[in-house]
């Protein structure tokens, strides 16, 4: 982490002297020595950060010379942030135009006030500069005594690893595993008589234990067997009353705000009464048995075979629990270890290379000691290495011989992270922050990795596709497990196994924070000088109880809950967070409006307020943001309006609003010259609402938008004002929508509005909503997006017939919805340009179809039609009599889902 955090200050460094020459801007005298010299002096000691590194976990003196070296760099990169700022700042205040006026001219010119602030302010950056190079002076000749080996990280990540690799079962070779779990799950014949009928599954970590829960929690027989099935992640601590919270919130689906555990026990106990339940807790170490106890007379009130499966690495916690069933899982055999590293090891090399590695590949899967885990890190690890010798380096690595926090699987993880390229460590590592069994939002976590300056480019590559790249690299060394994906296989949600989220603490170090806020520890966690990082978990209405003592070194908070919150937050000690580079409160029921000290958070550049259903405005002080990347109003149900300054952002890439969920009366004018955006969702809303509104046309300085939303489109009477929105020309944008509400009996120029729309051919979602005339736009009758692959039609369309979509050559997911013109649907939706209609169609949907009649589809002259279909949905479509025969007559047959 230190490596990746040194390489952040020095590119930071140089990007500040480039600005400086540019602008004409300099330091107090003397400085620009200093700075240079601070370069060279990092340069070389983090020549020698790569040995300290490794060497810190079998070192003392090694780890605390360390974590005193990243300190320095995360008080660097304060002070650099904040002179970045300052040029920004400088920037932005400028003449538009060195034609402007006079008048204008020396309006902008700063007061004498003004210019000696700035020159104060300069002067105070120059004096943090110097503190910080003593200090770095200081650590670097303290390393002189290490002897430290000099050696320069590969910056870039190698050849990237195929998920599809890695993707597989985890559950090879626990047939056996897997039946005897069911057998005591669905068994009739042992019934409760004192308690709950208790099993404990035992195992080392990454042996598997919570993937066999879950493939017995989620299998039909279980599913159908128990009348209720609950899962909680219980880790350490074992908190009873959150435990108490967590069952009733997953008997409820909802969050709750009640914390008193006697009300708790009784609501759960009302819900499970006579109940057959299965309860899973994952990952128990508690050892307490009075804790324990607690919790399982809470749950003897269940019906007759319920049941209680535990997973826990520790046979005593089995035995304290008075488990009637304890499954010891063992490790997996070699031969079967061995099989599961080749499988992945081995993917993508020829025979001739298989051959020349096999016996050492052998040798590497055995040191795995059967851990499935172990094995796939391994295996994922040594499929981007094609040279023996990095084999045999694996092989004969001193790591095997550590013992660190989990010796048996420790050593895999470790080989595998010191592979990854510093940035890459940097990101893995930042994943300690969220909380054990967390789902974990692939683009979000994307844009924290942002805020925090981890994916920069060299090469003036996208932040966002560096941060996706970095993702798959980790997903694909097992560093990520449980995906969840869209209908095209990509990654959108995942989880982090609980063993490797212990990693991840073990290398921060402190520096990633994890409270309750009904935790007592919690305003002792977070006043730790180290924390940079924190996640505080609330539950319902508890205010938490923030310890503001040194919260000032936080670049990260994170609010969490499962659901609504009321008051989580202490907006009165708002400013002292004057260091954050990332700030999440949504689902804040109790914030109106944010103070006006949050335009003091000058480092600030991912803000998320989503689903806080009562914000009604921010600050205008928003505007001084300038380092702002995310903006996140997402389902504000209440917001009326954005500060009119936000045209100063000029940093924001995404402003993420749900236009036709909230009261916005449209965007403030200026949102064309936000150029960096690449998220946006437009409101138009009428003349009425004055000039101060951005217009369609403001659409057309935003070339790197990348996801486009517009709202509010019967408003744009003007076909001539759509077509200055120029989205033909946006060659990067992949997904649009265009909602033609509200809903109008006169739909003035509507259709001629959709023609000037149309958008690139490299679009590949499109979402069309509210279309209010009875023909289709010339661009959605003929093959023009060629490179769609999803398409959403819906809400009272009304077009009397369907286009013709069956020629879109890479289609692969279509949603029709409430379209109550349409009554036939026949050859014309199969199109007539290719000899496959529908050629990579997998998903058909059909909701709501209420005058739909007649769906005829036919295949002539050897025309195949929908040949990848997959699944069929028709929901809410009375007065259709039949499903096409071609359809239902496929081998394999489709899923059909029809009501």
């Amino acid at each position: 982490m230190a490596d990746a955090l040194l390489s952040i200050v020095l590119d930071r460094l140089a990007s500040l002297i480039q600005q400086q020459i540019h602008q004409e801007v300099s330091l107090v005298v003397g400085v620009e020595t200093e700075i240079q010299s601070l370069t060279n002096t990092l340069q070389v000691v983090r020549a020698v950060v790569a040995d300290a590194e490794k060497r810190q976990v079998k070192e003392e003196l090694v780890k605390v010379w360390l974590q005193r070296l990243k300190d320095i760099a995360y008080q660097m990169d304060d002070v650099l942030d904040e002179w970045s700022t300052s040029l920004l700042k400088s920037q932005i205040e400028r003449p538009e135009s060195p034609s402007m006026s006079k008048k204008k001219v020396s309006s902008c010119i700063p007061s004498t006030s003004i210019c000696f602030k700035r020159v104060a302010g300069r002067r105070d950056i120059a004096l943090k500069i110097k503190d910080v190079k003593q200090q770095v002076d200081d650590t670097a000749n303290q390393s002189n005594r290490f002897n430290f080996t000099s050696r320069f990280s590969n910056e870039e990540p190698q050849r990237l690893i195929s998920i599809s690799a890695v993707d597989i079962s985890e559950v090879c070779g626990r047939d056996k595993d897997r039946d005897t779990i069911l057998r005591q799950l669905l068994g009739e014949s042992c019934e409760q008589n004192l308690g709950p009928y208790i099993i404990s599954l035992v195992g080392l970590g990454g042996v598997g234990k919570t993937t066999l829960a879950q493939l017995a929690f989620n299998h039909h027989e279980v599913e159908a067997h128990f009348d209720i099935r609950i899962w909680v992640c219980v880790s350490d601590p074992f908190i009873p009353v959150r435990i108490f919270r967590d069952i009733f919130e997953a008997l409820h689906e909802k969050s709750s705000d009640v914390h008193n555990p006697e009300v708790l026990q009784k609501k759960i106990q009302a819900c499970i009464d006579g109940k057959k339940f299965l309860l899973v807790l994952d990952d128990v170490w508690n050892e307490d048995y009075q804790l324990w106890e607690q919790l399982k007379n809470c749950l003897k009130c269940g019906g007759g075979g319920s049941r209680i499966l535990v997973t826990t690495r520790n046979e005593s916690v089995a035995r304290m629990m008075r488990s009637t069933y304890m499954h010891s899982l063992g490790s997996l055999p070699f031969e079967q270890c061995r099989a599961l590293f080749s499988q992945i090891a081995f993917w993508g090399k020829s025979t001739d290379k298989i051959e020349e590695l096999e016996e050492i590949g052998k040798k590497i899967a055995d040191k795995c000691k059967g851990l499935p885990l172990a094995v796939k890190a391994l295996g994922s690890l040594m499929q981007s290495k094609n040279n023996k010798e990095d084999w045999e380096n694996v092989l004969n690595s001193e790591i095997w011989e550590l013992d660190v926090f989990e010796k048996e699987l420790s050593s895999a993880l470790l080989l595998s992270y010191y592979d990854l390229p510093p940035p890459i460590k940097q990101c893995f590592s930042y994943c300690a922050v969220f909380p054990k069994d967390h789902s974990i939002e692939r683009d979000g976590l994307i844009k924290l990795w942002m805020a925090q300056s981890y994916l920069n480019s060299k090469a003036g590559r996208e932040m966002e596709a560096i941060g996706r790249e970095y993702f798959e690299n980790l997903a694909a060394r097992s560093f990520f497990q449980d995906f969840e994906k869209d209908m095209e296989g990509n990654i959108i949600r995942c989880k982090m196994q609980d063993i490797v989220h212990d990693f991840a603490q073990f290398l921060t170090n402190n520096e990633c924070l994890i409270v309750e806020d009904d935790c007592e520890h919690l305003k002792t966690n977070l006043s730790r000088q180290k924390g940079r990082h924190a996640t505080v978990i609330v539950h319902g209405s508890t205010r938490s109880s923030f310890s503001v003592n040194n919260v000032r070194n936080l670049h990260t908070l994170l609010v969490v809950s499962n659901g609504y919150r009321i008051g989580s937050f202490p907006l009165d000690s708002f400013q002292q967070f004057k260091y954050l580079r990332a700030m999440d409160l949504s689902k804040d029921a109790s914030i109106i409006e944010l103070p006006r000290e949050v335009g003091e958070f000058i480092h600030l550049r991912y803000l998320n307020l989503s689903y806080c259903k009562r914000l009604e405005t921010l600050p205008e002080t928003i505007s001084e943001l300038c380092n702002l990347q995310t903006l996140n109003v997402r389902y504000c149900l209440k917001l009326t309006k954005l500060p009119q300054g936000i045209r100063s952002l000029i940093n924001l890439r995404h402003l993420q609003i749900t236009a036709h969920y909230c009261m916005l009366r449209g965007l403030p004018k200026g949102v064309g010259r936000l150029t960096s955006l690449r998220t946006l969702s437009l409101s138009i809303v009428g003349d009425e609402n004055g000039s101060d509104v951005c217009k369609i046309e403001e659409m057309r300085s935003l070339k790197e938008l990348r996801e486009l939303e517009i709202t509010g489109l019967s408003k744009v009477e003007d076909a001539g004002e759509a077509e200055k929105a120029e989205l033909k020309n946006k060659k990067q944008l992949y997904g649009l929508t265009l909602n033609f509400q509200p809903r109008t009996s006169q739909p003035v120029g509507m259709k001629e509005v959709a023609e000037a729309l149309q958008p690139h051919p490299n679009l590949k979602s499109l979402r069309i909503t509210w279309y209010q005339v009875k023909e289709w736009p010339r661009w959605m009758m003929e093959p023009s997006l060629l490179q769609l692959t999803q398409l959403f039609l819906s809400f009272y369309i009304k077009c009397q017939c369907l286009p013709p979509l069956g020629d879109l050559p890479l289609l692969e997911s279509l949603k029709i919805y409430y379209m109550e013109q349409v009554k036939y649907v026949a050859g014309e939706f199969l199109g007539s340009s290719s000899k496959i209609a529908f050629p990579r169609l997998k998903h058909l949907s059909f909701e709501d179809m209420l005058e739909w009649e007649n769906w005829e589809v036919k295949e002539e002259k050897g025309r195949k039609v929908m040949p990848c279909l997959l699944s069929l949905k028709m929901e809410c479509s009375p007065k259709l009599t039949a499903v096409p025969d071609l359809l239902l007559q496929r081998t394999p047959p489709i899923k059909l889902s029809r009501t």
